[in-house]
């Protein structure tokens, strides 16, 4: 199984991600590494991404799936995957992918970009992301909504509840 851990900068994406895949004996890949550098030094001068930026991210995250589902093993890889065009990208002709969304409202990713430091990703990027967000919605494939609450460990537990009962 692939997991892509997914939600706006601020929602834990990263630090859930790498407990989960810890937890379960997975790789871990974040995406913030498939970023090709022109992307890195847009946010870094605090200009957001647009659709032409990301589709280039969103083929590298792909492939590194790709890989993984090719050998078999199973992974988790965070990405945004802001809007319903990107996550049926990623999840799109890998049934061995799933996607768990880390709901977080903008003030509580805001209060967690103010406190991350040197990160590409500044908090006055932290709108933008609101911005460009489609919400999962009930029913779409493959895509489980979670809370992203203050402990971490909890939200990984409720992850590893969800894929344990087969509802990603």
């Amino acid at each position: 199984m692939i997991l892509i851990v997914a939600g706006v900068s601020g929602s834990g994406k990263t630090t859930v991600g790498a407990l989960l895949a810890g937890r379960l004996g997975w790789q871990f890949a974040d995406a913030d590494a498939f970023h090709p550098a022109a992307n890195v030094a847009k946010m870094r001068a605090g200009i957001p991404l647009t659709d032409a930026d990301r589709w280039p991210w969103l083929h590298a995250i792909g492939a590194w799936m790709d890989e993984r589902i090719a050998r078999g093993e199973s992974a988790v890889v965070t990405c945004s995957a802001l809007r319903r065009a990107y996550r049926d990208a990623l999840l799109g002709g890998r049934p061995q992918a799933r996607m768990v969304f880390l709901d977080v409202d903008q003030e509580a990713a805001a209060r967690r970009l103010a406190v991350r430091h040197g990160h590409f990703f500044g908090p006055g990027l932290a709108g933008s992301q609101f911005d460009a967000l489609e919400p999962p919605q009930p029913g779409e494939p493959r895509v489980t909504v979670v809370p992203s609450g203050h402990d971490p460990q909890q939200t990984v537990t409720a992850i590893v509840a969800v894929i344990q009962g087969g509802d990603v």
